[in-house]
């Protein structure tokens, strides 16, 4: 097997060690178990006087198995590995293309000379998975390029590019022609010219790279980056031992560092997230006989903030799409705006005029229905009134083709309500977009018990090209994000009744790792969004007469959040002021509603906060809204803001301890009474039993009794 995956082509003396471990040359148990025996074969022959180590396919190495992380430690078999290409006795020279990244670039710096195809690109990511390059990174690379640039790669976590590279000293050439062919003219003379082994290894570490004011200006960097994280100090603490530390001993030093990294809650965190994003496309009762349908073109049905983002989203796709509106004004008004998008992406580099005309090119608009006759998908993004959305599908049930997914951008309403109105509920599925649509991540795909599996299908490899996380959901009010949202706002604005401050709440969020606080969210929207979802969905909610009573307080005085200068707190462009006035309006409907006033601390704000969030996660689990919990953590890491360190709210209810969550929602009750503090079944199930979420989860998957 492992011959199959690298093979050895010897010609005038050089060896080409050509791998291929598709799809991504990710450097496995197989990959290493194949390069140890082209290593022995090596040894065995008397004829090479150079390496070139290679791969097939779209990149050279990727990087190392991510998939090993939480099995026993494989650093000592990766040091064994490079250490014997970095000790051949001829030049080895590594040929790069692609994505070159952890430890695909570990390989390349084990090999004593390095040269890519342009367009290759270099990076040491493993910081963002809470680890830190453990199969020599931290040691090879601060002896090539100093410790300098080895901190700014490794805290970074940004690829750099063959000019880069050419330039720090990591690369030694590009080969503009054929890669293989030039590596291996490279290799050979190399040999010719009777040049030795350049060994990273015995290289060493220009002093004046690690000062101590350089380490301190990336100690700082680390503790504004990767706030309430470990990785990155930790990162730091093993380049700067490069500088002081033979290579040997360097090594092993690494190794018993990431070791320790590997069974942080951050580090576990991370790879959690990053293995459950790719999940969400796995659904286990869709058929593998259901197709994806073709997705050629697009259309939009308002030019709204909303619509407009998703008109970018699918011509930065290469999907042309039509956007419809009712009015000439409100359409010119959305395409002034996606041009606006698209301008500001020109002016700071991120895109070439070219290319801004050619997906100003994809986006049309229309006044006319008929216009979206020939869209393999309509996608409705007006605002959350069910009337209009009905009507507006009853209007698509008439002018769209036979097959096109019919989808409704609604992150509340009721999709089965809607698909009702067609005659093609099959055809029909949620598509909940996050604001702004072309820049966030998450896409919840909502079906209803009729949407058929091929269009589910469909919305899966549709995200994927709009470069999109889908998550999956069944219908019920506020889907999965929005539905966990209403107690983790709730218990913050009743805590700005009961006297804290609005600072006060969003600092403890903010401080403990939320992108943003709450009530800074609420102004950002606009206060008025969650004020008018409250009031026309007064029916769903308890016969609380405090609930969202902050917001209402608020709303009643004029104070709409940042596009009236004034929410919950005052604003200068959008630099948040604390404001005196927003308090005492807080304080008024806090005594006009009998709220009683007390203290909180910054463990209360994030427990109350927090647990209603998690307390609902297990609502929607148990009741199948979500297939699995790692799709309920990747809603609210990838669209609200959750820390990924923390790996999403079900991940973190599992790291605090069930038990603890189960007695702290219960503690709460005691003090609040029920109506809002009820643990759900599910919870209360696992605590039960002694089961963790997986266990249960497993128990489901094999049909067995709970």
């Amino acid at each position: 097997m492992s011959r199959s995956i690298a093979r050895i082509e010897v010609d005038d003396g050089v060896a080409a060690i050509r791998v291929d471990n598709p799809p991504v040359n990710t450097i496995d148990a197989k990959v290493r178990a194949a390069l140890f025996e082209v290593l022995a074969q090596l040894q065995a022959r008397d004829d090479v006087r150079a390496v070139v180590l290679a791969c097939d396919g779209s990149t050279f190495f990727s990087g190392a198995d991510i998939g090993e992380f939480s099995g026993p430690p494989k650093e000592a078999e990766y040091r064994e590995l490079f250490n014997a290409i970095e000790n051949l006795p001829y030049p080895v020279v590594a040929a790069m293309h692609g994505t070159v990244m952890g430890g695909g670039l570990e390989i390349a710096l084990a090999c004593h000379y390095r040269v890519a195809s342009p367009g290759t690109r270099f990076a040491l990511p493993e910081v963002t998975l809470g680890i830190i390059p453990g199969a020599g990174g931290t040691q090879r690379l601060p002896r090539l390029i100093g410790v300098e640039r080895t901190l700014d790669m490794v805290l970074s976590a940004k690829p750099v590019d063959t000019a880069a590279a050419l330039r720090f000293g990591l690369l030694d050439r590009v080969i503009e022609s054929d890669l293989l062919a030039g590596a291996i003219d490279y290799a050979r003379s190399l040999a010719d010219s009777g040049t030795a082994p350049r060994r990273t290894g015995q290289l060493t570490v220009d002093p004046a790279s690690a000062t101590d004011e350089i380490i301190a200006r990336y100690v700082e960097q680390a503790n504004t980056q990767y706030r309430n994280r470990r990785a990155a100090h930790t990162a730091i603490e093993a380049i700067r031992a490069a500088s002081r530390l033979p290579i040997d001993e360097g090594l092993l030093y690494e190794t018993k560092l990431v070791d320790e990294a590997k069974t942080t809650t951050e580090s576990k965190a991370l790879v959690h997230v990053f293995f459950a994003e790719r999940e969400t496309r796995k659904v286990p009762d869709i058929p593998a006989s259901a197709r994806a349908r073709p997705i050629e073109r697009g259309a939009i049905v308002g030019a709204g903030t909303m619509g407009g983002g998703i008109a970018i989203a699918f011509a930065n796709a290469g999907i042309p799409v039509t956007v419809l509106d009712s009015s000439r004004e409100a359409l010119e008004r959305g395409m002034a705006n996606v041009a606006k998008t698209y301008d500001s992406m020109v002016q700071r580099g991120r895109l070439t005029d070219d290319a801004r005309a050619k997906r100003m090119a994809l986006i049309t608009g229309t006044l006319e229905a008929s216009a979206l006759a020939d869209a393999d998908v309509v996608i409705e993004a007006v605002f959350e009134d069910l009337a209009l959305k009905k009507k507006i599908f009853a209007t698509l049930d008439t002018v769209a083709k036979p097959g096109a997914l019919l989808a409704t951008n609604t992150s509340t309403l009721d999709v089965a309500e809607i698909a009702a109105v067609t005659r093609r509920p099959g055809d029909v599925v949620g598509l909940h977009f996050f604001s702004p649509a072309n820049v966030m991540p998450l896409l919840e795909v909502v079906r209803t018990n009729d949407t058929s599996p091929e269009v589910i299908r469909t919305a899966l490899e549709l995200a994927k090209r709009l470069r999109k996380t889908p998550v999956l959901a069944r219908v019920c009010y506020g889907f999965i994000g929005n539905r966990m949202m209403e107690g983790y706002a709730r218990e913050a604005e009743r805590m700005v009744l009961e006297g804290a401050t609005p600072r006060q709440v969003d600092s403890a969020l903010e401080d403990w790792g939320m992108a943003m606080g709450i009530l800074a969210v609420f102004d950002l929207a606009g206060v008025d969004i969650g004020v008018n979802v409250h009031r026309a969905n007064a029916d769903r909610y308890p016969p609380d007469p405090t609930y969202y009573q902050a917001d209402f307080a608020l709303h009643d005085a004029g104070r709409l959040g940042q596009k009236t200068g004034k929410g919950y707190y005052r604003y200068e462009g959008r630099k948040r002021i604390d404001d005196p006035e927003a308090v005492e309006i807080l304080r008024a409907r806090a005594q006009a509603l009998g709220v009683e006033q007390s203290a909180h601390d910054d463990t209360e704000i994030l427990e109350r906060c927090l647990y209603p969030l998690m307390n609902e996660g297990f609502r929607i689990l148990g009741e199948g809204v979500a297939i699995r919990a790692s799709d309920i953590d990747v809603v609210w890491t990838a669209g609200y803001g959750f820390p990924r360190y923390r790996g999403g709210p079900m991940f973190h209810a599992q790291a605090i301890g069930l038990p603890a969550l189960l007695e702290g929602i219960r503690r709460y009750r005691d003090r609040f009474g029920p109506m809002h503090w009820e643990p759900a079944p599910l919870l209360e199930e696992l605590v039960a039993k002694g089961m963790t979420v997986a266990d249960w989860e497993r128990a489901r998957l094999a049909g067995a009794p709970r």
